[in-house]
């Protein structure tokens, strides 16, 4: 086989393309935070409820040592224990971590540290467990922390836990950093500590209640937000047929949500829920009549996907008209050949267009928060879109300048 020959432009280009993904993978990337349960003493009708509350919650990773059989009967679980069979392996537990050994001068010869290298040498995902109670077992934490995959710390007056120092020494680290808490305010705390807080807690929860609060403080934390604005309806007009994509996601959406859809990155209508009732067909509030198969869609994490490639089980984000998001899953998608329409609207000399389908039950979001359907839409309107700077590469918001028309 001949070797491939390359212009010296196509080179160029390739260089051109390699500096942006390098561009792009150097950016602070704002991490999803996360939650482990556990759930101390034998008393299994208190366990089974609150790991049953967890699991309803959305926390599915549980720390136990006792009952680990009896917990992967109530579902699908991820079992963080200090056993060699379990998902995630515990080390520091009877160790150095929780004082039961002398932590050594020279941290090399750390008990813990050989154990968790022996672990991850068999390809098991280690938590490194230390109770902060003095300045050499905060040493210890950084330290393992370059080794283990997760690093959990318990203090126990939890108002002068080091933490801020241990964030600031691993946060170049490819560790997760967990803090050991009991309720609400200290899993704030521990979350919201300097500019990204700890990756997620253990939560060791008085009572159940903390769970839920727990569970629904970490969806808020990340939440996004989309800064929405009033573009003004410059062009409506039928374009013909083609194949538009009806999202059915597995969550109520509620008058005034949507999803942010659009034919350009540069900017997105919020076209909104079927939550309403019409005299032709009845409301089905989990559905969003999105658009054509070629529109953009915006998922978590702010990245776009073509509604065509959407499916079942795949998550993208509502959004209502303040901005606010919630991460949702797709129950269903469904792509039909349709009647559509172009709007087009304009927002400070930025133009936006996208294509919907031409019906009375597809409506965009005004100004005033109020549903206007598709059918009444007229020039002059003014109607909630997101419009964003930045470029897109495969979903992703790069800086480049893109044409789009």
């Amino acid at each position: 086989m001949k070797p491939l020959k390359y212009s010296t432009v196509e080179i160029n280009h390739c260089n051109d393309f390699f500096q942006k993904l390098i561009h792009l993978s150097s950016r602070k990337v704002k991490l999803m935070k996360f939650a482990w349960i556990m759930v101390e003493g034998t008393n299994w009708d208190r366990k089974k409820e609150a790991i049953t509350t967890a699991l309803e919650s959305g926390i599915d990773h549980i720390v136990d040592f006792t009952d680990v059989e009896n917990i992967q009967k109530l579902g699908n679980v991820t079992i963080i224990s200090d056993v060699e069979g379990a998902d995630v392996v515990m080390v520091g537990r009877n160790g150095e971590g929780d004082g039961t050994l002398v932590i050594p001068s020279d941290l090399s010869q750390s008990k813990d540290l050989a154990a968790i290298t022996s672990f991850k040498r068999k390809g098991k995902k280690v938590a490194a467990y230390v109770e902060i109670t003095s300045k050499k077992h905060e040493e210890l934490a950084s330290y393992l922390g370059r080794t283990a995959d997760y690093l959990i710390l318990l203090g126990k007056d939890w108002t002068v836990i080091p933490l801020e120092n241990i964030i600031a020494d691993l946060q170049k680290e490819d560790v997760k950093l967990m803090a050991a808490v009991s309720d609400y305010d200290e899993a704030k705390v521990a979350l919201e500590t300097l500019e990204y807080g700890t990756d997620g807690v253990l939560l060791c929860p008085r009572d159940t209640s903390q769970i839920r609060k727990v569970s629904e403080l970490i969806e808020r934390i990340d939440s996004e937000s989309y800064q929405m604005k009033p573009a003004t309806v410059t062009r409506v007009e039928a374009v013909g047929s083609g194949d538009r994509v009806c999202v059915d996601t597995c969550s109520m959406m509620s008058p005034g949500e949507g999803m942010l859809i659009g034919s350009y990155s540069r900017g997105m209508f919020l076209v909104h829920s079927e939550s309403l009732e019409s005299e032709y067909v009845a409301s089905r509030p989990f559905r969003v009549n999105a658009g054509p198969v070629h529109a953009y869609v915006m998922t978590p994490g702010n990245r776009t996907r073509y509604l065509s490639e959407i499916e079942t089980g795949d998550e993208v984000l509502t959004v209502d008209k303040e901005g606010n998001t919630k991460t949702t899953v797709v129950g269903r998608v469904k792509i039909e050949k349709r009647p559509l329409m172009l709007i087009e609207a304009e927002y400070e000399g930025v133009v936006l267009r996208t294509i919907l389908q031409n019906a009375e039950t597809i409506r965009l979001v005004g100004e005033d928060g109020k549903p206007i359907s598709v059918a009444d839409l007229k020039k002059g309107d003014k109607v909630m879109v997101y419009l964003d700077e930045s470029a897109r590469h495969f979903g992703m918001a790069i800086d480049e300048t893109i044409i789009e028309k």
